[in-house]
């Protein structure tokens, strides 16, 4: 068996330097990208995050809101049905007032009859008068 020293040569002490310069350099560079990038990312959680926050509060004020116009849709319907039952109770005075409409349009025409009727028997008087008036 054959046992070989190896010693290093300054040359290859340079060499092996610049190697890992070179590769601390390169793991800098990449730590650094690194990072940037979960620097990056975190800000886009963030900001995603801020966003559903704010949908968050806009949907419970928009649902405060709702539920304010829902109860007042309530109030409205039985408002709505007060004036229902109300109205309801006026429906005797209506049939009642449309029956003496009705009345007081035959009344009209039955008036405007005894009118022509009278006007007729005025003309008659009148005209018999005055066939008799200048004989008389």
């Amino acid at each position: 068996m054959v046992w070989i020293i190896y010693a290093p040569t300054m040359e290859n002490v340079k060499k092996d330097g610049a190697r890992d310069q070179k590769h601390d350099e390169l793991a800098e560079s990449l730590n650094d990208l690194f990072s940037s990038v979960a620097t990056m990312i975190k800000s886009e959680l963030q900001g995603t995050n801020n966003h559903l926050e704010l949908v968050e509060k806009m949907n419970a004020k928009v649902a405060d809101e709702y539920k304010g116009f829902g109860d007042l849709a309530s109030g409205l319907r039985v408002f709505v049905e007060q004036l229902k039952c109300k109205s309801g109770s006026f429906n005797e005075y209506v049939e009642q007032i449309d029956a003496i409409e009705n009345q007081v349009t035959e009344f009209e025409a039955v008036v405007s009859m005894l009118d022509k009727y009278v006007a007729l028997l005025e003309s008659k008087v009148q005209s018999h008068y005055q066939t008799k008036s200048p004989s008389s």
